[in-house]
Order: structure tokens, then C-alpha cells, then sequence
């Protein structure tokens, strides 16, 4: 069991426009989704931030289509953390939960039984689970393109001694960076 931030990043390392926009993405060559597919096996719950979980209500129209969630994420739970009330998808296992990184985590392990965690985004929820040591891995598909600003990939600090590179590979466009997380980071 790990639990992973898998994302995708610009170059100058923004997951998303200002306004959660990702078509600067989907317009990209990024293979034929087999490696992605091979990761989202092996997971058994996601977290997600609000902003996130807006966005994929959005850009899926999910609340009128909820079946296109079913396709996705059938089978397990997926945790918002939010302070806010949010739209529940009929007939989602959506978990909306507010509290420190070592907390949700302790919910997530529970909830993935056995298999692996995923860090769906943002930047600041995933630098707080590798802030709690809560972050076993990072993999970041990295994009030929610059935003000039938006969502950051991490919003918090993560020196050197804690990454490990793991690997490094190309998909499409893409060129994925994969890393080993060290130490607990407090401290």
C-alpha cells in the first residue's frame, strides 16, 4: 500500500489555469492511457481537495451525468477534504472530511483496504499529507507547456534529502518523473 500524489504539471509547474482549466492538457499526445490504467488498478481510495472536486463536477457535468463517475471511480471511496458543503453525486461513495493530513490518512488506509492511496490534487492537500509523512510517492507527467502561473504543483517545501528519483519515462508528450518520498518531514 502507497499512497501517491499522481499528476500532471506544466513545465513551469502548474496543474491547472487560475480558473481550474486543464484543455492546455487534453490537447497534448499523452499515449494511450495504459500506464495511467495500470496505477488507477491498484488504487482503493482517492482525496481530492474542494477546488478538485468542483473541477471534475464541472468539466464532467457529473451532477447530470452521474454515471460518468461510475465509469471512474466504481468500487471505492473517494474523499473530499472541505470545510464547505458540497454536491454529492447520486450515488457516489464521496466522503467529505475536514482535518489534519495524519487523520484523513489514517481514514484513507481504512477505506483502501490494502491497495494504494491517490492524491488526486491539489498542490496544497498533497505538500500536507508529505508534510504529515502521510506521501509515499510523487509521480508528476510532466507537460510541454507554460502556463505562466495557475494552481502550483506544491504549495509547500520539499528539500532535496526527501526525494528520491525513482524513474523517469516518456509517454507521448510527456515526460513522467517519479519519486520516493523520505522521512516524515516535520521538524
Amino acid at each position: 500500500m502507497r499512497t501517491v500524489y499522481y499528476v500532471w504539471a506544466s513545465l513551469d509547474g502548474f496543474v491547472a489555469t487560475d480558473d481550474d482549466e486543464l484543455d492546455w492538457l487534453y490537447r497534448l499526445d499523452r499515449g494511450d492511457g495504459a500506464d495511467f490504467a495500470r496505477f488507477d488498478a491498484g488504487v482503493g481510495a482517492v482525496v481530492m481537495g474542494s477546488a478538485t472536486y468542483e473541477s471534475v463536477l464541472r468539466d464532467s457535468d457529473l451532477l447530470s451525468h452521474p454515471e460518468r463517475w461510475q465509469q471512474a471511480h466504481a468500487g471505492r471511496a473517494v474523499f473530499v477534504c472541505t470545510h464547505r458543503r458540497l454536491p454529492v453525486i447520486p450515488g457516489a461513495d464521496v466522503r467529505f472530511v475536514d482535518g489534519p493530513a495524519s487523520v484523513v490518512h489514517d481514514q484513507l488506509v481504512a477505506a483502501a483496504g490494502g491497495r494504494d492511496v491517490w492524491v488526486a490534487g491539489g498542490g496544497g492537500l498533497a505538500s500536507s499529507f508529505a508534510a504529515a509523512g502521510r506521501l509515499d510517492e510523487l509521480v508528476v507527467g510532466v507537460a510541454p507547456v507554460v502556463l505562466g502561473g495557475g494552481k502550483p504543483l506544491l504549495t509547500g517545501p520539499l528539500s532535496a534529502d526527501r526525494l528520491q528519483l525513482a524513474g523517469v519515462r516518456q509517454v507521448g508528450q510527456l515526460a513522467y518523473l517519479t519519486y520516493r518520498l523520505t522521512g516524515t518531514g516535520r521538524g
